[in-house]
């Protein structure tokens, strides 16, 4: 995919949580669609346009095995995401730090 820009960007892909649910379930296993698609209340053809979603992001790549197309996860482009939410991971420590001061402190007031 070095050449040729994604149709979607990762933070679209997973804007979705059935788009999470499905990365979920394939990072253990590949599987086909038919196989996917039980573990979801939707139509084959909801989770096979899902799983075009998460293809166009680099999520998920696709094999044919015989007359089936089987999937499985491609974890490379969730290193975009990890790198973008580190930044904010420091904001979150502040604020867990300050909240835990406060608590402390209150806990010293009884």
């Amino acid at each position: 995919m070095a050449g040729t820009p994604a149709k979607h960007d990762v933070f679209q892909a997973i804007a979705d949580p059935t788009r999470r649910k499905l990365l979920k379930l394939l990072s253990n296993e590949e599987m086909p669609v038919t196989a996917i698609s039980g573990h979801f209340p939707i139509s084959r053809t909801a989770v096979s346009k899902h799983l075009r979603v998460l293809a166009d992001a680099g999520l998920v790549k696709e094999r044919k095995v015989g007359r089936e197309t089987r999937y499985k996860l491609e974890p490379e482009p969730l290193y975009e995401l990890k790198d973008w939410l580190q930044f904010f991971e420091l904001y979150w420590e502040n604020k867990l730090g300050a909240l835990k001061r406060l608590v402390e402190s209150d806990e010293q007031d009884l």
